[in-house]
């Protein structure tokens, strides 16, 4: 009967469930066959009850259903309603006038009115001829960014049923991702819009902060808050943002930078060149191949070597984000969870994430602290518990920050940049996993979300196919009020993306070779962090590891030459630096590096000619400046 229950088909059970025909056997063969019977059913049960969740026709994503429909379409000549024939859902936090806002419990629920009025911007959708149809599960009072629900339960993930859909907005992108709506709504403070997209394999846009008003919907940080919307198809998600955000369909304005984060690459838990390689070759093929690689010694050279890119026409640029960012917001310094930290290794995308949570818990505590209070005994145990006001003291140190990360990304973006950093760390977790409680898993996590959430920029969502079976991303990141030129440049290029993920997916190479890949970049990533550690030789083993398994990245060579330099071994070092440079002829910390171990083994003719290279790529590279100068002056 339970079986029947959880996954009959719907309808009248005489027309759905035939009686089994009846027995006839001895007497001992119907008892043996009974007990086969009842092992069989026993086994039965026990597989359903092995099943992360029984098959849910909408995927658990919808709270509830409603129709709310378009005004009739003007008459001839008039143009169409810009949105006709399309539908969306919207997440529970919108108000819709009749209906009650659950915002995630149903304790809220039990304690709260029906709207008297509906949400600004569904009426604006409605009214520009799209269908509302209902409203999607969020994580409880919007909080969390994993999807999770203990009041109306989790969303299955349609694009892999064993993880974790994102959140807040995890309905929303599941009601997209499982084609039942075109478009959907959700709210994004902390990645609540970004993350899910990234996790359910759809495009994601988290406009720029108050350029959308949020009329009718429940607040949960308003320094952060913003409307987000989700779309498999970018012309969708286009005609959506022209609408919300009244922009005219005038000329496209193209990129002419793409600046690729590798340090935020870096702590991503898949390879970077696997999140990479599609959008390098898709800019490269849309905008043209110039490309240069930012290695500056000194930060406070950074931004001259930024100006030097613009006026030589890169396209392609790699840059150290949290080297920028430390030498332009000074109100994050020594700073961490609103507490004074003099770890000089302290990221400054770690202050900034910090910082993030910091406004986040005291915005949130700001509006809902007492309605929480009365309601604790139905309210999640960590919701409750993260609500403390320590570090309130520097909210305006926060404040401060939020205007200055504001600033330095919209003087590095300008008009026409866009930064490309990953959408999340990773695969969606998979349910119920360690992860999802991890304290600095989700720490770095929300690095990687703080950047829009504190600077205010808009930011989207760009699927770029599976890895391990599960949906990855990347995110395209423009300055503040860049939101039409941001979603003008998705559509431009997402058909580019998706056929270089073809491309890459068709290349198919063997298991063998993929999985060494996988296994260099991952002793690179050691590598990497026992050479920051001082531990050179631990260093130069993963490196030579990283070689073996795959030699054909030059970056693992010239990795390696920078720990022998430690060890004074200078001519492995301009042994590996040569290497590398015949690999990658614009690799400029190879040329650097060969340099100095020239310099160090007396051909100093040879090391001023590296230099000099190295000057060639980056004309204002600081190291390579003094280099010259000083041995010109030692040796004229």
């Amino acid at each position: 009967k339970t079986l029947a229950l959880e996954f009959a088909p719907a309808g009248p059970p005489s027309r759905s469930v035939r009686a089994p025909p009846p027995l006839r056997m001895a007497s001992s063969t119907a008892a043996n066959l009974w007990v086969l019977l009842g092992l069989g059913i026993a086994g039965v049960l026990l597989a359903a009850k092995r099943l992360k969740r029984p098959a849910r026709p909408d995927h658990g994503a919808f709270v509830s259903r409603l129709e709310l429909l378009p005004p009739p379409q003007p008459p001839p000549p008039q143009a169409r309603h810009p949105l006709t024939d399309l539908c969306f859902a919207i997440a529970d936090a919108f108000h819709v006038s009749g209906y009650i806002t659950s915002f995630g419990s149903l304790e809220w629920a039990k304690t709260h009115d029906a709207a008297t009025q509906t949400s600004l911007v569904v009426s604006t959708l409605v009214d520009g001829g799209a269908i509302c149809v209902g409203k999607t599960v969020i994580d409880e009072m919007a909080y969390s960014i994993h999807g999770e629900n203990k009041h109306f339960g989790t969303p299955t993930n349609p694009a892999a049923s064993d993880r974790v859909p994102g959140g807040c907005s995890s309905g929303s992108a599941v009601a997209v991702a499982g084609g039942m709506v075109d478009f959907a709504l959700g709210i994004d403070s902390i990645g609540g819009v970004r993350v899910p997209g990234g996790y359910c394999g759809v495009l994601a846009f988290r406009p720029s902060h108050a350029v959308i008003s949020n009329s009718g919907v429940i607040p949960v940080a308003p320094s952060l808050d913003t409307i987000g919307w989700f779309a498999k198809d970018p012309i969708v998600l286009r005609r959506v943002g022209h609408l919300l955000l009244k922009l005219s369909y005038t000329d496209i304005r193209l990129p002419r930078h793409f600046y690729i984060a590798d340090d935020c690459f870096e702590i991503s838990k898949i390879p970077a060149r696997r999140l990479t390689q599609v959008v390098t070759k898709s800019v490269e093929k849309l905008y043209g191949s110039k490309y240069i690689l930012f290695t500056p010694s000194l930060v406070f050279f950074y931004l001259l070597e930024v100006n030097s890119c613009l006026s030589s026409g890169q396209v392609l640029s790699h840059v150290n984000l949290g080297n920028y960012l430390a030498s332009k917001i000074p109100s994050l310094r020594n700073y961490s969870n609103g507490q004074k930290n003099g770890d000089s290794k302290f990221s400054s995308l770690q202050a900034l994430s910090s910082a993030m949570q910091l406004l986040h818990k005291h915005e949130f505590r700001d509006q809902h602290n007492e309605w929480i209070n009365s309601a604790k005994s139905a309210v999640d145990a960590s919701i409750v518990g993260n609500l403390s006001d320590d570090g309130d003291s520097t909210i305006n140190i926060v404040q401060d920050a939020r205007k200055e990360v504001r600033l330095a990304l919209n003087t590095l973006l300008k008009d026409d940049g866009i930064l490309v950093i990953p959408t999340a760390l990773g695969c969606p977790p998979k349910l119920n996993a360690r992860e999802l409680s991890s304290t600095s898993y989700n720490a770095e996590t929300l690095c990687l979300q703080s950047l829009s959430s504190m600077s205010g920029c808009c930011q989207v969502t760009v699927p770029i196919g599976t890895h391990d079976k599960c949906p990855i991303s990347v995110s395209f990141i423009a300055r503040h009020g860049g939101d039409r030129f941001l979603l003008d440049t998705t559509q431009a290029i997402y058909a580019t993306i998706q056929e270089q993920v073809e491309i890459l997916a068709k290349s198919n190479p063997s298991s063998k070779e993929a999985m060494n890949e996988e296994a260099a970049e991952a002793a690179k990533e050691k590598g990497n962090s026992a050479f920051k550690e001082k531990q050179w030789q631990k260093a130069i083993n993963l490196y030579t590891e990283a070689i073996k398994l795959n030699g054909k990245v030059a970056t693992y060579y010239s990795n390696r030459a920078a720990a022998f330099l430690e060890l004074a071994n200078y001519r492995q070092a301009e042994t590996d630096c040569t290497s590398a440079i015949d690999i990658d002829p614009k690799i400029v910390k190879a040329y650097l590096r060969r340099g100095t171990a020239r310099e160090m083994l007396g051909y100093y003719k040879d090391a001023v000619d590296d230099f000099s290279h190295a000057l060639v790529l980056e004309p204002m590279n600081k190291t390579a400046g003094v280099a010259i100068n000083r041995l010109k002056k030692l040796f004229p």
